[in-house]
């Protein structure tokens, strides 16, 4: 059930559109994906999301593993079922979250022991436990569990993370065709394998360090999978050096395959690696930046909480065409943050996706009429120019 067809490439740079094929719809590429980490994009309902264009979310295994429980949501009918969203859905594996956690987890061959951040219990996720949770979850894009190591790294670090990621590559994906194709495997982990046609993407590791990144690369193609993802960036580096890493691994990895920046998501980072033939992207920052006050506009970002703005008639952008830019004031706005309003979260968070799900729709159109050196320039010219 799951392919990908590379429709277009632009005849000045690396930039391609594409059609990724999943059991619960197509996703055009370039695509950018909202994060639902708990089931949920934070402050938008599903009907919200559906409306402004998006055609594919995330969720964390990390967190749904500790509440509600995969063995809960399994017997639901699967992640798609319960939190009522009938369109693709990708799952991290936990890896960059049990990252996150620093001294409360023991990495190790086995896998991760981790405290829950929750309520402190003790808690052991291997390769094959995130293959069981993602299938009971029956998202339709799975990613194999990883070491995440912040940036910059030193070179033996790196080179042990990503032989360690490499080895945990290889189980997860001999564990998720088990499932997927051994009844008894299933029942033996206590689940139901809602959705056969998984597909399965290993992540690129390797720090900043390129003949590390061309390694980890040639290991996890001779394992096979169905993507390919840049993992590990984002995490301390300098920009320049991330997009260093992008430009010389996206061109790398296989063409006929969808090819996944993890956790990159400023508008202009998003420009940069689209030039490098990067095809999937997910930031928390659209709708972080949103509960904060920080606004995506054609012009940059604005921070709505600014007293410039307490009498200000005009809506967010005016050249956007979202439901908030439609009937809205930048004063309202104002005043619902001065207020603590829950309905800033929700109006700014919806302003911001539909700011960069459009932006994701516009930067498909120039590839495809091969203007798309031409529409970046412009872009990151009207954007870099700063509103406040």
């Amino acid at each position: 059930m799951f392919k990908f067809e590379l429709l277009t490439s632009d005849n000045h740079s690396r930039a391609r559109t594409g059609l990724v094929t999943t059991a619960h719809g197509v996703i055009q590429t370039p695509v950018f994906m909202p994060v639902g980490t708990h089931g949920s994009v934070k402050a938008l309902t599903q009907e919200m999301l559906e409306g402004a264009g998006a055609s594919i979310i995330l969720g964390n295994t990390y967190h749904l593993y500790l509440r509600p429980g995969h063995a809960l949501i399994n017997g639901l009918g699967g992640l798609h079922r319960f939190i009522s969203w009938p369109r693709p859905i990708l799952t991290d594996s936990g890896g960059f979250q049990i990252f996150s956690l620093g001294a409360l987890c023991k990495i190790r061959e086995e896998g991760v022991e981790f405290q829950s951040h929750i309520d402190g219990t003790r808690e052991f996720l291997s390769p094959e436990k995130s293959m069981e949770i993602q299938a009971a979850l029956g998202s339709d894009i799975v990613m194999v569990l990883d070491q995440c190591l912040a940036q910059p790294a030193p070179r033996e670090a790196a080179l042990e993370s990503l032989l360690l990621t490499e080895r945990w590559a290889r189980r997860s994906r001999q564990r998720l065709s088990a499932l997927h194709s051994d009844e008894s495997a299933a029942r033996s982990a206590g689940i139901e394998v809602v959705n056969r046609s998984q597909a399965l993407f290993g992540i690129n590791q390797g720090g900043l360090h390129f003949d590390l990144r061309r390694r980890s690369l040639d290991g996890l193609i001779e394992i096979g999978f169905d993507g390919y993802a840049i993992g590990g960036l984002s995490v301390g580096e300098e920009k320049s050096a991330m997009y260093e890493v992008v430009s010389r691994v996206a061109p790398l990895m296989p063409p006929e395959q969808p090819r996944y920046l993890m956790g990159v998501g400023a508008p202009e980072d998003i420009f940069e690696a689209v030039s490098h033939g990067v095809d999937m992207f997910d930031c928390v920052m659209p709708t972080r930046n949103a509960r904060n006050g920080q606004l995506f506009t054609g012009r940059g970002r604005l921070n709505i909480r600014n007293a410039r703005y307490r009498e200000d008639h005009r809506p967010i952008d005016e050249k956007c065409g979202c439901p908030v830019c439609k009937r809205y004031s930048r004063a309202y706005l104002r005043h619902l943050y001065s207020s603590g309003e829950i309905l800033a979260s929700t109006l700014s968070s919806l302003h911001n996706i539909s700011f960069y799900l459009d932006t994701m729709s516009s930067i498909r159109q120039a590839i495809t009429l091969g203007a798309f050196d031409e529409f970046r320039i412009a872009f990151l010219n009207d954007f870099t120019s700063g509103m406040d």
